[in-house]
């Protein structure tokens, strides 16, 4: 059986603040309710109690002066509280509340001869005041619970609105807008009192202006190393070319053209930190786009269109996501490498070892890599950052065996019915 779970909203600091509220305004409404009850029940019951007190006082003097007894009053007389009766037969006086008949009496009694000389008084009007009172206290405390809840809340959803706002600024950090501030007035003025909120959006503003400050720093390093790299890369690349043919020449432009595709994939990282791509969309047909990558990798890649898709993009960066893909397949994996067409999702999958744990977990890292030290670990990385450009979700798996399997998914495009011909 599985437990009972509440909604998802129950958890909510409005939730919890509006029953707070309302347990608090209810107890503290039945607390002075009940203190008001008591206090003015005691004074109705002592005020109809000396009244009948004193009538029988007045009962007794006409009993013992032998005249007759008014029509309230009687010796041990019909409907009596046995309880009173007892208490005046041992010689003592008393009052007690009881129904005579359905209606509200206040009975006092004393002795008269070894019996019960008592009194009656209507105590309806008394029992009915209480009521009323009753009715009165439930009601305002209803009314009262009603105006705090909703006070109570209005100033509870201001705060929760400034915190959701304040969540919603740090996903949009989380997500690379680094540009995204919270901008809590309260912050901006010092002379202004902050409460815990402000506190909270002015710490988080201070962190994305830091981040953004570094990120950027960071990313001005990258791309002014791989521009001053080009100039001496270029000329080192002519000289190369004049040295005499062997191993010795071979193995300088060998490195010299690693260290020319290293500060290209430099530039090109910078150029999607920057965020400032654009993105040359046009409708394609997936499955020859695929084969014709296939082809210029040059590789022994298996192609497979289960279901070809017409597909909105950009050519020239999914050409580089897929090549990407493939070279980082033969690279760090084993054959077979098959790439595969299922409608708008691609996958890439050899048969190696599979993707490191750090990989599965977090995404590519840039100058990470587990296998060996082939590689600086920058393709997957633009992979991922032109995926993201032109739309794609790029997701790094385990295949169904063993195996690294990278799935792309692409958004499809559909084309609009013909309209129906004029009659």
């Amino acid at each position: 059986m599985r437990p009972l779970r509440l909604p998802a909203w129950t958890a909510t600091l409005t939730w919890k603040a509006a029953v707070f509220i309302a347990v608090m305004c209810c107890a503290l409404a039945a607390l002075l309710g009940i203190l008001v009850h008591v206090s003015v029940t005691g004074q109705t019951v002592n005020d109809s109690r000396e009244k009948a007190l004193a009538r029988l006082t007045d009962v007794t003097r006409l009993y013992e002066a032998g005249e007759p007894l008014p029509r309230f009053a009687g010796v041990d007389p019909p409907g009596l509280p046995a309880s009173l009766h007892a208490l005046a037969v041992r010689g003592e006086r008393g009052t007690v509340v009881a129904d005579e008949q359905g209606r509200p009496t206040m009975w006092a009694a004393g002795p008269a001869d070894g019996r019960a000389l008592a009194v009656r008084v209507d105590y309806t009007q008394s029992a009915e005041t209480i009521d009323a009172l009753d009715r009165s206290i439930l009601g305002s405390s209803v009314l009262a619970i009603g105006a705090t809840l909703l006070v109570g809340a209005f100033a509870v959803t201001r705060v929760t609105r400034r915190l959701h706002l304040t969540a919603q600024v740090a996903r949009r950090i989380s997500a690379g807008d680094l540009d995204a501030r919270v901008d809590d007035p309260r912050t901006k003025d010092p002379s202004r009192p902050q409460d815990e909120v402000a506190t909270v959006s002015g710490a988080l503003d201070t962190m994305a202006s830091s981040l953004q400050s570094k990120l950027q720093s960071e990313q001005r390093f990258t791309a002014d190393v791989a521009h001053e790299l080009r100039t001496p890369l270029t000329g080192l690349s002519a000289a190369a070319e004049l040295l005499p043919e062997g191993r010795p020449s071979e193995l300088v432009r060998d490195r010299v053209r690693a260290m020319r595709g290293l500060t290209e994939d430099l530039l090109e990282i910078s150029r999607l930190d920057a965020r400032n791509e654009t993105v040359d969309l046009a409708v394609h047909e997936l499955g020859p786009l695929a084969e014709r990558v296939v082809r210029a990798s040059g590789t022994a890649t298996e192609v497979r269109v289960v279901r070809d898709a017409t597909v909105e993009t950009d050519r020239r960066r999914l050409e580089r996501v897929l090549g990407n893909l493939i070279a980082n397949a033969h690279k760090h994996g084993a054959p077979p490498v098959v790439l595969t067409v299922d409608g708008p999702v691609v996958s890439v999958r050899d048969h190696g070892p599979g993707y490191p744990a750090y990989l599965l977990e977090s995404g590519p890292q840039r100058f990470r890599t587990e296998s060996g030290g082939k590689g600086h670990g920058l393709g997957l990385t633009i992979a991922a950052g032109q995926a993201e450009v032109i739309g794609a979700e790029l997701v790094f798996t385990e295949g169904a065996g063993g195996g690294a399997e990278a799935l792309l998914r692409l958004p499809e495009y559909v084309h609009l019915a013909d309209p129906p011909p004029e009659d």
